[in-house]
């Protein structure tokens, strides 16, 4: 708390105050210099030997914030500070007491480490995202940390791209859906909260589409296909009320992100009105030079703080060359007023001004078994199965199992990409899982594939084998030009195969994979996003049938490499190929089109039977709404969670519209011989696009509303759409 002479002397500290006349008080009495400041992030702060920077207002922000009360080595051998010695620096120290802001990469979970989010998008649950951005929260406040980056928000339709493990998946709607769930958990209703930290929307915009799906490539796309499809889930974190939004490494159609006036000040600020802070990714003010639109860091400045970009992420540039640039008259000091506006009304939003520093004696982040409950429930909804020939669930009274593969004792391995602060020995191994669930019935292999693999599996009646990728194959930086397994993997598997023994391939991953020989060698195939601590207590209730396989795909899964891209992105061409005849149609002389593994994609333990839709009206107009209803049975003899897919077709627009868009999902659990009526409130507003004109409209004429399990299998009823005005 502030007492009554420091907010006589720093007005700007009275919490009574409304937040924006708090920041009118504070910017009066700022300095350029000052003001310059705030624009600044740092990769880290050391509280020695940046002391006097410090205290003269020259550092705004730190981004590998760990530890409130001493520092460690993490982050590839970076001393991580102590966050409190050098925020007394800025509060008691400098002249104006404005606190420092710190941020870390807590992507999917800080010390309880959650699936990797297109794990997440593979539950289709709101709420198991939101569950997961609160205990992330809380556990890194715990170090002080008050702003992550995340979520990232890209679409993308390109599995080279390692990146693609960081998304929500391929469609608009549930990435923003689940984007905006995460934002509420990160955030809460109130960010100042204790347990509350500052989200941040990434990377805007078009990064998806990196050419070739290698990292920081360049981007060719048109306004109307970002409208369309890539910046819908920005607009929906936006909506969401995120505080921050991070600019993009890439340019589109010649513009550095950084640079990109019409869409980060133009798009994002002024169109949709989103008054939090822009920030730079990492140098990516910097690398507007390398990208050949400026010369030098000066003129990258003066171009970043045009577009919109408010705080320089560690180049430099701005706390450089800002000052300067205002005070010759080629920046308006109405834009750097702007950027530093929005920097404070961060900091006063999120509480930094009342409560500056961290420690909390006492406290702890280690995983708890509420924390590790939610990573379960995530980690089970990560888990997709693509395959069953009745091997599973594995019968718990029938012969051994053999449990091999390269993840079968390496939890770490499983935390995903992107885990800086996760440890490995907080990882449920699948080893120790299953062996305390099955004892002695199960055989653990060495951990890696061998010719003992082969003695092993002609000993057991049945092979569970843990295939795919490590987490260091996926992620940042990480693309690839083949999306099949590792090497040798497939070599294995044909081996055990040739056995005739029952094999159960289990394919951890962060990517969609070349999937098309394995499911043909195995009997069951689950599909696993990189699950997170609870990997092997996922993987145990999910073969042995405690838990249904409640998973869905939320990326297509190409036939191969040369099949990208494939995805529901897909919109009608002039000669379409309808997958009945692709064996005969096909735009490939060498294999099919159409993929095995769709979007949407997810089997159970049972048989769910849908029947056609219908709809309480075929006519709506414009502003209107209509229930649609589709009748859904279990008709096997276990319960089951089924995702019941709705989505939308615009037969006839003004720009070629996709084929099938995801529109709205409902999770409806079903008891075995259950049926039920699952209703969706429809809305025209949910037809609406973007034009040749670059605005939204709705039109007149017929939409196809179609219901299914997965995009590939659809039952379609059509409504006409009126305009009564």
């Amino acid at each position: 708390m502030t007492d009554t002479t420091a907010t006589t002397t720093r007005p700007w500290l009275d919490a009574a105050l409304p937040v924006e006349e708090r920041i009118d008080l504070l910017m009066a009495e700022m300095t350029l210099a000052e003001k310059v400041g705030q624009t600044h992030q740092v990769a880290n702060i050391d509280p020695d030997a940046d002391a006097e920077t410090i205290r003269a207002g020259r550092i705004s922000s730190s981004l590998y914030a760990s530890g409130a009360t001493g520092g460690n080595e993490r982050d590839e051998g970076v001393l991580v500070g102590s966050i409190d010695a050098a925020q007394r620096h800025a509060v008691e120290g400098s002249r104006l007491g404005i606190p420092l802001l710190f941020g870390r990469d807590v992507i999917h979970g800080h010390r309880t480490v959650a699936p990797i989010p297109l794990g997440l998008a593979a539950s289709f649950d709101p709420d198991i995202a939101e569950r997961v951005g609160e205990v992330a929260a809380r556990e890194a406040a715990v170090e002080g940390v008050a702003w992550t980056f995340a979520p990232m928000v890209d679409i993308s339709e390109e599995p080279r791209w390692g990146r693609v493990a960081e998304s929500l998946g391929e469609t608009p709607v549930l990435s923003g859906r689940l984007a905006a769930s995460l934002v509420r958990g990160f955030q809460g209703s109130d960010p100042s909260g204790l347990d509350r930290i500052a989200a941040c929307a990434k990377h805007f915009a078009g990064y998806g589409l990196a050419a070739g799906g290698r990292d920081y490539d360049t981007v060719s796309v048109g306004e109307n296909t970002l409208r369309n499809l890539h910046l819908r889930p920005f607009k929906a974190a936006v909506d969401a009320g995120v505080m921050t939004v991070m600019a993009a490494f890439n340019d589109v159609d010649g513009t550095p992100m950084h640079a990109h006036e019409h869409l980060v000040r133009g798009v994002l600020k002024n169109e949709w009105g989103f008054d939090g802070v822009v920030v730079a990714d990492w140098n990516g003010i910097g690398q507007i030079v390398f990208q050949g639109v400026a010369a030098d860091n000066r003129e990258a400045a003066a171009l970043a703080i045009r577009a919109g970009v408010d705080l320089d992420m560690v180049s430099g540039a701005y706390l450089a060359h800002l000052e300067e640039l205002v005070e010759s008259g080629e920046v308006e000091l109405a834009l750097v007023d702007d950027a530093v506006r929005r920097v404070l009304r961060l900091k006063f939003r999120l509480g930094l001004f009342e409560r500056p520093y961290a420690a909390r004696p006492g406290a702890t982040n280690a995983p708890t078994p509420e924390s590790r409950e939610v990573a379960l429930r995530a980690a089970q909804a990560a888990h997709v199965l693509v395959k069953n020939d009745g091997v599973l669930p594995l019968d718990r009274d029938s012969g051994t199992v053999l449990l091999s593969g390269p993840f079968v004792d390496d939890g770490e391995a499983l935390l995903g990409t992107w885990t800086l602060d996760g440890r490995g020995e907080d990882v449920v191994s699948p080893g120790s899982a299953l062996k305390a669930r099955l004892g002695d019935r199960v055989e653990v292999s060495d951990g890696r594939f061998s010719d003992r693999t082969l003695q092993q599996s002609r000993r057991a009646e049945r092979t569970v084998m843990l295939l795919g990728e490590h987490p260091s194959r996926s992620g940042e930086a990480n693309s690839v030009t083949d999306i099949g397994l590792p090497h040798g993997q497939l070599d294995v598997l044909r081996a055990v195969a040739r056995l005739g023994k029952p094999v159960v391939a289990v394919v951890y991953t962060g990517r969609p994979l070349d999937l098309g020989e394995v499911l043909d060698l195995a009997a069951a195939v689950v599909v696993v996003w990189h699950p997170g601590v609870e990997a092997g207590t996922a993987l145990a209730s999910i073969l042995l049938g405690d838990v249904e396989p409640h998973g869905r795909l939320p990326m297509t899964f190409p036939l191969s490499s040369g099949h990208i891209p494939t995805s529901t992105h897909q919109r009608p061409t002039g000669r379409l190929i309808r997958a009945d005849v692709d064996h005969e149609e096909g735009r490939y002389l060498d294999a099919l089109t159409y993929p095995r593994l769709p979007f949407g994609l997810g089997l159970s333990y049972t048989t769910v039977d849908y029947a056609a839709p219908t709809v309480s009206t075929s006519t709506i107009p414009t502003d209107g709404s209509l229930t649609l209803t589709v009748t859904v049975a279990n008709t096997g003899e276990r319960p089951c969670r089924e995702v019941v897919q709705l989505y939308v077709r615009d037969p006839v627009a003004q720009v070629t519209r996709p084929l099938v868009e995801l529109t709205d999902w409902a999770l409806v659990d079903l008891a075995p011989g259950q049926s039920r009526e699952v209703t969706f409130e429809v809305h025209a507003e949910q037809f609406a696009y973007t034009g040749r004109d670059l605005t939204a409209r709705i039109d007149e004429g017929e939409v196809v509303l179609l219901t299914g399990p997965d995009s590939a299998r659809l039952q379609p009823v059509t409504i006409t759409v009126r305009n009564d005005s």
